[in-house]
């Protein structure tokens, strides 16, 4: 029988550890700090930086405490002159390989290889720079770029890339001094099956992934005094954005990231939160009417931009049971451009669209051609020359880009007092605020969808068994005698079985919700770094708190929602909604 506990003596102390854990594993728990670059609990452990080594008795040399078990009555040394030489050597090493651009890198801040030479003391390299020649960058994709330069081959965007998201869009390829991480045949990340979620950019430990900057973009419009520039703001966002001032993680910032944009120049300054209250409206109207008709079931929701193209490639079977609906961001700026242009006589060419999200797949998804529904809206009575570039959204920031354009703008965004976003395309309800956590676009749909069906007021709004950071989560909801059984999917790969089952037509689901990253879009690769499972819970408590603030907690109770409705689209899914709100989705062929 196996014992499950076993001794061993860390730094000339005693202590009892589980049997099987790495010694890594039991430092932690001895509250003993080693440092480690490669390392990432619980996804990679490549053991390829050798910074986590430590000396143990009787060993003939160091060991990497990240893939060495421990063993009984193990003596362990973790801070002794030739530990400390050992990771200062290993160190040195990586850095002689990689650019000292610090002080202009998009990771300067966040930086683990630079954080970890400061408090290794390390202040010279000895080493003179090993790499021969700078390698090409690739900026194929609209949404990500990658630095092979910056690369010290951790492999952590590997293993989040294959074991979380189930993509495989990067490997290693070559070996010894060609090795490098790339795409298929090297061919970038745009002409491989990448979805632009950007999680290995929020593994990455250096600057060899950053998203692509639309902040000199964004500057130039707010500039211009012929163009009217409106923003809008995801519901995560609000929930992260202090991290990036060193406000504690899950700080609510809403009122001042309204009042920091508007001081930076907007125009105006919205709630994507109207846009996702807006998209409850359609999307739970479709679910009543493929309910109500035998329509394709189980529906599935559209909102993540990473999960479409992840469709696209690998299960485009399947994309008829996908919702209809463009997503939030892009209904947004298909209503600004039409509804709002119109109401407020404003020259839709002069308009310039802003989204802060955060995500990096919604840089992509803003320059999709389908997302050109305000070009086909005004075309004819402008007469606007095909192809024109007329996008329902123009610039895409995340979190962290916003933050810095805040910094830029010399705002005090710690003192700001906070101010409410611009009316009506600023209007929310609780529901819209939950769509930046996993199972909260499923709750938001529900909470509408059975006060549609039934007529009834529902007692309880708070779908508990939906949330949380599990992978999957499923539940019954029994809508007067209709029991309807819905899932959620947290990230990628834990989406893949539930896929299965709807390509084999055994799925036992009516509704099924898939996002792209790991908690929702509280865990979206734009936002401020680093996000850790303690983080997204963060972010998370503090998304439903809002919603627990908000005075109406459902879609349709929206009055800006309602009113659009009347004045502009008449109703759920009519002519117009289909027309600007809704669009279709086909099988993506990558280009090798």
């Amino acid at each position: 029988m196996q014992e499950k506990k076993v001794p061993l003596r860390i730094d000339g102390k005693d202590y009892e550890c589980d049997a099987g854990i790495t010694i890594l594993d039991a430092c932690v728990k001895a509250g003993i700090h080693i440092p480690t670059l490669c390392y990432l609990e619980g996804l990679s452990q490549e053991a390829a930086c050798s910074i986590c080594l430590v000396e143990v008795k009787g060993a003939k040399t160091l060991l990497r405490s990240c893939v060495t078990p421990v063993g009984k009555g193990m003596e362990i040394f973790t801070n002794t002159p030739r530990v400390r030489n050992a990771r200062r050597l290993n160190l040195e090493l990586l850095l002689a390989g990689h650019p000292k651009d610090c002080l202009v890198c998009d990771r300067n801040e966040s930086c683990e290889l630079r954080k970890l030479a400061f408090d290794m003391g390390i202040r010279d390299i000895r080493f003179p720079k090993t790499q021969e020649s700078e390698l090409p960058s690739d900026n194929t994709s609209v949404s990500l770029s990658r630095d092979p330069n910056k690369c010290i081959l951790c492999g952590r965007c590997v293993s989040v890339c294959s074991a979380v998201q189930s993509v495989k869009a990067i490997d290693f390829s070559g070996r010894g001094k060609a090795s490098k991480v790339t795409t298929f045949f090297d061919q970038g990340l745009a002409n491989s099956v990448c979805v632009n979620c950007g999680q290995c950019l929020l593994v990455c430990p250096t600057g060899a992934i950053t998203e692509r900057s639309s902040i000199a973009r964004v500057w130039e419009a707010l500039a211009d005094p012929r163009k009217f520039v409106v923003v809008e703001v995801a519901p995560a966002v609000r929930a992260a954005m202090g991290e990036e001032f060193g406000m504690p993680a899950g700080t609510l910032v809403t009122a001042k990231i309204a009042q920091a944009l508007r001081k930076l120049g907007f125009d105006k300054v919205f709630d994507t939160q109207f846009s996702a209250d807006l998209t409850i409206m359609e999307e739970g109207h479709e679910l009543i009417q493929r309910i109500k008709n035998n329509g394709k079931l189980p529906l599935i929701t559209s909102c993540s931009p990473g999960w479409i193209k992840f469709a696209e490639h690998f299960y485009p079977e399947i994309l008829g049971n996908i919702s209809s609906c463009k997503s939030p961001q892009q209904m947004f700026g298909a209503v600004a451009k039409t509804y709002y242009a119109r109401k407020y006589n404003i020259d839709p060419r002069n308009m310039v669209v802003v989204s802060v999200m955060p995500c990096t797949a919604k840089k992509f998804e803003a320059l999709r051609p389908e997302m050109m529904s305000a070009f086909d809206y005004w075309k004819d009575e402008l007469g606007l020359a095909e192809p024109e570039a007329f996008y329902d959204v123009d610039y895409v920031l995340t979190t962290r880009e916003a933050a810095r354009l805040i910094k830029e703008g010399g705002i005090d965004f710690l003192n700001l007092e906070g101010e409410d976003f611009d009316e009506p395309l600023g209007i929310s309800t609780g529901a819209a605020v939950i769509f930046g956590s996993t199972g909260g676009v499923m709750e938001a749909a529900l909470r509408t969808a059975y006060e549609v069906l039934t007529g009834r007021q529902l007692e309880k709004l708070d779908f508990m068994n939906l949330r949380g950071l599990d992978g999957i989560k499923t539940a019954e909801v029994d809508i007067d005698g209709l029991k309807l059984k819905v899932a959620v999917a947290n990230s990628l790969g834990k989406a893949r079985p539930l896929l299965e089952e709807v390509k084999r037509g055994s799925s036992p689901y009516v509704f099924i919700e898939i996002m792209t990253c790991p908690g929702g879009c509280i865990g979206g690769a734009g936002q401020p770094i680093p996000t850790d499972e303690e983080t997204r819970t963060k972010r998370m408590e503090a998304i439903y708190r809002e919603d627990k603030n908000k005075t109406l907690r459902k879609s349709h109770e929206n009055p800006a929602v309602q009113a659009l409705y009347k004045e502009f689209l008449g109703a759920p899914l009519s002519e117009k909604s289909h027309h600007l709100l809704h669009t279709s989705y086909k099988k993506k062929e990558t280009v090798f």
